[in-house]
């Protein structure tokens, strides 16, 4: 199996001018992936590729969040992100327009609404003692990155992620990461201009999440699940508001 000395042994990629980074960065992937210069079963190391196409790995997060939406690469236990065999998987698509746009953004919260209040609700009735724990460390690194005003969108997506792998559906953590990358920009852009608004506000819907799932209460979960995306909703809305006020 090839390993991560192939981004290793690679030079500076170039990326094009037009569009955001993300976009940038996930078509040349997608392009190396497609032509088999980055073979199939190659591991695509985050700090690596960070530094080839010199960019933030927050970028690149997100650059390889799309490419498993295309079905590109996927996750594997114990090694990271693999580039899969042409053809291997299927790729998951939302017919919305650009994903910077506020009515996806709007359209993607209503989505998740559902499907993040049955996630929790599941969590609830099948998450083991060390999944909970998890979900615990998740919440205190978002409190961590708040302290040192970061606004935590990174964070924030990982904390639902655990929720959606305590399921025991991994369809729920899929689909999460899919959508995702939707709202990422908007999300950080409220965190941005409203961070010391939102930081108790966040801590305190977190944990009505997390205190319903160790109570093995899912009807409560879902509860505290979807206000909280209705509440995320309105804040991306306010935020929107102030912005055209500015």
């Amino acid at each position: 199996m090839a390993g991560p000395q192939d981004f290793k042994d690679a030079h500076t990629f170039r990326i094009a001018s037009v569009g955001t980074l993300a976009d940038r960065v996930t078509q040349v992937l997608a392009q190396k992936i497609r032509s088999q210069e980055l073979r199939p079963d190659s591991r695509l190391t985050e700090h690596i590729m960070a530094k080839r196409f010199g960019v933030s790995r927050t970028v690149i997060r997100e650059a390889i969040s799309r490419l498993k939406s295309d079905g590109l690469v996927e996750a594997r236990q114990g090694l990271g992100t693999v580039v899969l065999q042409p053809g291997a998987a299927t790729a998951f698509r939302i017919d919305v327009g650009t994903t910077d746009s506020l009515q996806t953004v709007f359209q993607v919260f209503e989505l998740r609404r559902s499907i993040e209040g049955e996630a929790a609700a599941l969590a609830a009735q099948r998450c083991t003692p060390e999944q909970l724990v998890q979900i615990k460390q998740a919440l205190a690194a978002i409190d961590g990155a708040a302290k040192k005003g970061d606004v935590a969108v990174d964070e924030d997506f990982g904390l639902h992620k655990m929720i959606a792998l305590a399921t025991g559906n991994a369809l729920y953590a899929s689909l999460l990461d899919f959508l995702n990358r939707f709202i990422y920009t908007s999300i950080k852009a409220t965190r941005t201009t409203q961070v010391s608004r939102m930081d108790f506000s966040l801590h305190a819907e977190h944990r009505a999440i997390i205190e319903a799932i160790a109570r093995a209460d899912p009807d409560a979960a879902r509860r505290a699940a979807i206000a909280h995306i209705d509440n995320a909703t309105a804040r991306v809305r306010m935020a929107n508001l102030e912005g055209k006020d500015q």
